[in-house]
C-alpha cells in the first residue's frame, strides 16, 4: 500500500522530524509512506475572518495538486469520525480488501482545511475534540497508522 502524508508547512523542531522519521522506518515493511509538505501561509496575529478564508483556500489549493484520482483520502478535520485505533487497523484492512492501494491523509495548517479539501476527502478523520499542532500531528498520525499495521498483522506493539 502507499500512504502519502499531505500537510501544510514544513517541521521546524529536530524532535518532531526525528519521530517523523522513526515511524516511516518502522511503517516501511507495511508500506511505502511519502510526507507531501505544501507551503503555508503566513498569517497575521489579528487577521480578518476574509483574510482568514484566503489563506486557506491558497493552502487549499496546493494540498489538492497532490491529491491523486483513484486515492482514498482521508482529511484530519475536528469535525471528522473519532475511532478506535482497533477501528483505525479495520478500516484500513477494510480499504485494502475493496482495492485501495493509495491512502492520502490530509493535515492541514494552523487555520485547518478549505472546505474543497474536505468536499474531496472520502473520509473525515478526528483524533480528538481537542486541537493539536499540525506539526505534531503528522507524529501522531503516524504512530496511529504504525499501531493500526501492528494490529493488522497480530504483533504486540498495540498492547
Amino acid at each position: 500500500m502507499n500512504i502519502d502524508i499531505v500537510c501544510v508547512g514544513k517541521v521546524k523542531e529536530r524532535y518532531l522530524r526525528d519521530a517523523i522519521d522513526e515511524y516511516r522506518k518502522r511503517l516501511s515493511r507495511f508500506a511505502k509512506v511519502d510526507v507531501i509538505e505544501v507551503a503555508d501561509e503566513k498569517t497575521p496575529e489579528h487577521a480578518s475572518d476574509t483574510l482568514n478564508a484566503q489563506i486557506k483556500e491558497k493552502e487549499g489549493e496546493r494540498i489538492l495538486k497532490h491529491l491523486r484520482d483513484g486515492a482514498f483520502v482521508v482529511a484530519l478535520a475536528i469535525e471528522g469520525d473519532q475511532l478506535t485505533s482497533e477501528q483505525l487497523a479495520a478500516r484500513i484492512a477494510q480499504w485494502g480488501l475493496h482495492g485501495v492501494s493509495h491512502l492520502q491523509f490530509v493535515i492541514g495548517g494552523s487555520l485547518g482545511l478549505d472546505p474543497r479539501v474536505l468536499r474531496r476527502a472520502n473520509m473525515p478523520l478526528s483524533f480528538s475534540k481537542m486541537t493539536f499542532p499540525h506539526q505534531l500531528m503528522r507524529v501522531i498520525l503516524l504512530e496511529q497508522i504504525y499501531r493500526a499495521f501492528k494490529i493488522n498483522a497480530h504483533e504486540p506493539y498495540h498492547k
